[in-house]
């Protein structure tokens, strides 16, 4: 057994309404990949907010390296060597690599020296970056490198990371493994948060699972099954994903020559992009981020409208034509960016029921809402998807990132589609919440929708998709079968590496 880096001992931290740790204790130990598992609202993210100083616990206690440790602040995490990979990215697009890397140190070095240290300590962890360039030409993959570098730089001896091959291809997850080996190597512990769980039985020497706040068991992931490890998070038996057989109907959604420059400075414009979706099939989409998916849900949401006739709903062209009146002929849409995009943060789960759902669901009358009527909509999205919240009165900021994405993937299944748009439906949900998203999809397409499917995970697709197409530079392959495609076909597909059969065909 490798020396004891970190010691938790009954960390407690309680919110209104709820506990989100109850008495957890593990160890950390010196070059340790330890995996915190369990599903979403377990509390992993309020413990390692705990570890890096972002929360105070209400009880319990810390020791590093045999030392008390309660950190006041992530600065004070830093400097005794904890260093944090959030899920999401905090870079500024207009800075390049190394302005970003200063802007998260305390005293950063001249930034001729600070580039050079870069590019060595970059090299020599097979991560390669240029230091000067813009951080919002970068792909999906270096940004991930520019937020490791910066934690390496700060020679830590824990580093915490959270969800970080949710956006990665398959060939970048194996860059990254490589990596952490090394690290782990020469004796830094690794915190890893992952819901994929075949990821955590390659890399993980130890795993501690967490329900509903508290340790419900410990595990070593290479003696363990995927299935064995998502059960003991979710305390049940596990329901895997069934298709039903199902006959296809006529085309429902089809984009004909489809292109659309971004309205981001740093986005990805389509170009000539065609597809056609029956009624009951699921097309698949993937693509690494960055490739041209939130330009593509958005040209299908109506938010950049296109030529007319580039985008038919059951053949009539609704290229001009706004969200709203695209929710009405049944062409609905869920983005990406749960919390500012699906989600209004600070408005109750009634009022972003009420956002979307106003149309279909009649919650309006003569310009009069309808609440009792939009709160019984919201109560029926948590209960049919199983939505842990207090209430249909708790603001969308308050639910974990899961559990909103299962409100807002719930709010559109509920007002029955003719076609659903989905982009990224189960991102960092966990293995029983993202097996309930995707029966829903497979449901709903077995009632006569439509569905596509953006998503970065490829294991996702290949189990619901009928049909698969790549993404690579806003340009669209032509969809095949999913039957008999490999998962590293489609990484090479989505990584580039078909790029000029992609251009051809798109």
């Amino acid at each position: 057994m490798s020396e004891t880096l970190l010691s938790i001992r009954g960390l407690t931290k309680a919110y209104p309404g709820v506990v989100a740790n109850s008495d957890v204790s593990f160890d950390i130990g010196a070059g340790e990949v330890h995996a915190l598992l369990g599903e979403n609202g377990a509390g992993k993210s309020t413990l390692v907010k705990m570890i890096y100083g972002l929360v105070k616990p209400d009880s319990g206690a810390m020791t590093l390296r045999g030392a008390p440790y309660a950190p006041a602040e992530p600065r004070a995490a830093r400097a005794d060597g904890i260093a944090m990979v959030f899920q999401h990215f905090s870079l500024f697009d207009a800075l390049n690599v190394a302005e970003n890397i200063a802007l998260g140190m305390e005293n950063p070095p001249p930034m001729r020296d600070l580039a050079r240290r870069i590019r060595e300590v970059s090299e020599t962890y097979g991560l390669p970056l240029d230091p000067f360039r813009t951080v919002g030409d970068l792909s999906a993959g270096e940004r991930q490198r520019v937020e490791i570098i910066r934690c390496l730089l700060q020679d830590p001896k824990l580093l915490i990371m959270d969800e970080p091959t949710s956006v990665l291809t398959p060939q970048e997850v194996e860059i990254l493994f490589k990596t952490l080996t090394k690290l782990s190597a020469e004796g830094t512990a690794i915190l890893y948060i992952s819901h994929k769980l075949e990821e955590i039985r390659t890399l993980c020497d130890h795993a501690t699972v967490l329900r509903l706040g508290k340790v419900v068991g410990e595990c070593v992931p290479r003696e363990s099954t995927a299935r064995e490890m998502a059960e003991l998070m979710v305390g049940t038996t596990l329901q895997t994903p069934t298709r039903a057989g199902r006959e296809l109907g006529p085309v429902a959604l089809a984009l004909r020559g489809l292109s659309a420059a971004s309205p981001s400075q740093f986005g990805t414009s389509l170009k000539n992009v065609h597809l056609e979706v029956k009624q009951g099939e699921v097309l698949g989409i993937g693509g690494v981020a960055g490739n041209g998916q939130d330009e593509l849900l958005a040209v299908l949401s109506g938010e950049i409208p296109t030529d007319e006739g580039a985008v038919e709903l059951k053949g009539a062209g609704i290229g001009r034509l706004g969200p709203a009146e695209r929710r009405r002929l049944g062409l609905l849409t869920a983005p990406e960016e749960r919390l500012g995009h699906a989600a209004a943060p600070d408005m109750s789960l009634t009022e972003n029921a009420m956002l979307t759902g106003s149309v279909r669901e009649g919650l309006e009358r003569r310009g009069f809402l309808k609440w009792a009527a939009a709160q019984d909509f919201a109560e029926k999205i948590i209960k049919a998807f199983d939505v842990r919240t207090p209430g249909p009165d708790n603001a969308a900021r308050s639910l974990s990132g899961g559990n909103l994405q299962k409100f807002v993937i719930g709010r559109e299944v509920l007002q029955r589609p003719d076609v659903l748009v989905v982009n990224q439906p189960t991102w960092g949900v966990d293995a029983s919440a993202a097996a309930a998203i995707r029966q829903a999809l497979l449901d709903l397409a077995a009632s006569g929708a439509a569905v596509i499917c953006i998503s970065q995970d490829l294991d996702e697709l290949m189990e619901i998709a009928d049909r698969f197409a790549a993404l690579n530079e806003g340009r669209l392959s032509e969809p095949r079968p999913t039957t008999g495609l490999t998962v590293d076909e489609i990484g090479l597909m989505m990584g580039g590496a078909h790029g000029m059969e992609v251009a051809a065909v798109g």
